[in-house]
């Protein structure tokens, strides 16, 4: 794992085409922004999970 430090308005490039921005900086939250392709899917990560878990029942593959 890349651990950066990033300030607000700071950006991170992934690859040729994903950016992520430093938008806000909370007492407990920071907000990002992601610019991405639209062939690129970016989800929260219990949301990705979740899609993968509907794609194995939808498959009708045994889950995990």
């Amino acid at each position: 794992m890349l651990i950066l430090s990033r300030k607000h308005n700071e950006s991170v490039k992934i690859g040729d085409d994903v950016t992520v921005k430093v938008v806000r900086i909370g007492r407990d939250v920071v907000k990002i922004g992601i610019d991405a392709p639209d062939n690129v899917a970016v989800h929260r990560l219990e949301i990705s999970r979740r899609i993968e878990e509907q794609m194995q029942n939808d498959n009708g593959e045994p889950e995990e």
